[in-house]
């Protein structure tokens, strides 16, 4: 991944047949060693292709799959006629949200 993030960060620079010299450089720039044979892979993959023109039918194919999202929601249960409304709960105990950093979670953005 960290590879195909230079490779894009590289074409948005205006370079848009990067090498895999050029690949390495990015990387050696924020400290990261690239892996040769990681590079050649992904200069073979994507020899003679337009990476605008992959996104484009990347994003079409993703829009195809379906993501879930559609719940089924039951209705509250309304009060007997003439019945005295039940009793209010009692609210529910709260969770403390503790935020993460990414140097807790043993990762960046470049491994």
């Amino acid at each position: 991944m960290k590879h195909m993030a230079a490779y894009l960060l590289l074409g948005l620079g205006g370079n848009t047949s990067p090498s895999a010299n050029d690949i390495k450089e990015v990387l050696a720039s924020v400290g990261v060693e690239a892996e040769q044979a990681r590079v050649e892979s992904l200069l073979k993959e994507l020899e003679g292709k337009d990476i605008n023109e992959l996104i484009k039918e990347g994003t079409e194919k993703l829009a195809s799959v379906p993501s879930g999202g559609a719940v089924a929601v039951a209705p509250a249960a309304a009060p007997a006629a003439g019945g005295a409304a039940p009793a209010a709960e009692a609210p529910a105990k709260k969770e403390e949200a503790k935020e993460e950093s990414d140097e807790d979670m043993g990762f960046g953005l470049f491994d």
